[in-house]
């Protein structure tokens, strides 16, 4: 009965960090989809009343990021006692965003891409703590400094 339990938990875990991949790709797209519109608003239109050719280029970018295409991604890549949760860039430049305990579902930032920093950021099993997360993680990595 017992070692039922841990692999639910573990299973759980697992299925929480790809919610958390998930809402990264979603933070990013927003973060994309602002700094897009911005550009847009500053360059703006010819004298002709027709929109500027670099205004024309973040318009395409925005309906890319609309329809799903992110330049970026998450994965997990699981190890002995924790999964990592790695940021791939388009170049396929990869860093590691956050350390997940396999068993405890304990999120800790990075400290290098071997180890976690020390004290546990947030508890991924208790829900008030994984919706905070879910609601407020952010691409960069924010979040996960030392509250």
């Amino acid at each position: 009965m017992q070692a039922q339990a841990i692999e639910t938990i573990s299973n759980n875990v697992l299925k929480y960090c790809d919610m958390l991949c998930e809402a990264l790709k979603d933070n990013y797209r927003e973060y994309s989809i602002r700094g897009h519109k911005r550009a847009i608003a500053n360059y703006g239109y010819t004298y002709d009343g027709s929109p500027s050719v670099q205004a024309q280029y973040h318009e395409r970018c925005v309906n890319e990021l609309k329809e799903g295409d992110l330049p970026i991604n998450y994965v997990i890549e699981s190890g002995k006692k924790y999964h990592k949760i790695i940021f791939v860039d388009s170049g396929n430049s990869r860093s590691v965003h956050a350390f997940v305990d396999k068993k405890t579902g304990e999120m800790y930032k990075s400290a290098s891409w071997k180890s976690p920093a020390k004290g546990v950021r947030y508890d991924l099993r208790l829900i008030e703590d994984r919706e905070y997360v879910l609601a407020n993680c952010d691409w960069s990595g924010g979040y996960l400094y030392a509250r």
